[in-house]
């Protein structure tokens, strides 16, 4: 007589949920200060006197001397505060790097630049403070890529590392998904293509000079009034290329956006970002 042994069914293993990286305390530190420095490179000629030098290109070594040790501050204060380990660098170099090659697909055509979807859903599925690094080494990438070092790079990298930064911060990154999250992404992706490219018209637009009453920057006069004619230069010269911008971000986001947010997700969970890291040494001292 046989008998047959049935063994008893493995419970399944719950799913870790997908958390973003942290961030501590040293890295919002380091954030702020960033933030506070490139608000106040992109607007204190709005500030200056008519007697002033106004042109971005003496300021911009400066802001770049500046911004690369505080996004290398970043970087170590976010693995000091255990929210970014060597995956997660390794991840932050690859999408970087498929970032760089994204951009010009498109840049130099009606706006159209496909790496904006890209920092949305990174910055959502991997947090504010890795989203505003990976927009900043992204930018640095694509100029080196296609030779766009200029005085406007690094406010192109502080502007699109706060774009990517502010996905990180949209709500519900454990619990909103499917449609919703993907119309909030694409809502999110639009108006923040818009920000973009109204934050980099303030870096330029300073500089411009004679290009009628209406729209020209005044130096010297009130707040009010040089922001009034800035808002007309922006409507007449970059509405349409944000609007190209901004489209093809929506339309990225909503037809490739649960596939590569699935990816990233399941990268993330198999990396294990947040997971504390043990060290068995064993029973004889020797490993074994």
């Amino acid at each position: 007589m046989s008998r047959t042994a049935t063994r008893p069914a493995r419970p399944a293993r719950p799913v870790r949920p997908v958390r973003p990286v942290r961030i501590g305390r040293r890295a919002a530190a380091a954030l702020v200060l960033v933030t506070l420095i490139g608000i106040a490179a992109f607007g204190w000629p709005l500030l200056a006197d008519g007697q002033s030098g106004l042109a971005h290109s003496e300021d911009a070594p400066w802001l770049f001397a500046a911004l690369l040790p505080l996004l290398v501050a970043v970087v170590v204060a976010t693995i000091a505060d255990h929210g970014m380990d060597a995956k997660a660098v390794a991840m932050l170099g690859v999408l970087a790097a498929v970032g760089a090659a994204l951009r010009p697909l498109g840049a130099g055509t009606a706006g159209l630049e496909p790496m904006f979807f890209l920092m949305v859903l990174s910055g959502r599925v991997l947090g504010p403070g890795f989203g505003f690094v990976l927009g900043s080494v992204t930018m640095f990438a694509s100029a080196l890529l296609t030779g766009g070092v200029g005085p406007w790079m690094p406010f192109q990298m502080l502007a699109l590392g706060w774009f990517a930064l502010g996905a990180g911060l949209l709500p519900g990154p454990e619990r909103i998904r499917g449609r919703v999250e993907l119309a909030m992404l694409a809502a999110y992706g639009f108006l923040g293509s818009f920000a973009y490219g109204t934050v980099m018209n303030l870096q330029g637009w300073v500089m411009l000079q004679g290009m009628g009453q209406g729209v020209s920057f005044h130096p010297g006069d009130p707040v009010a009034a040089n922001l009034a004619r800035f808002a007309a230069y922006c409507l007449a010269t970059s509405l349409g290329w944000d609007l190209g911008r901004a489209a093809l971000t929506v339309v990225l986001t909503l037809t490739l956006g649960a596939t590569l947010l699935k990816a990233l997700r399941r990268a993330t969970r198999k990396a294990a970002f947040d997971a504390p890291v043990s060290f068995d040494s064993g029973t004889d001292g020797r490993g074994r």
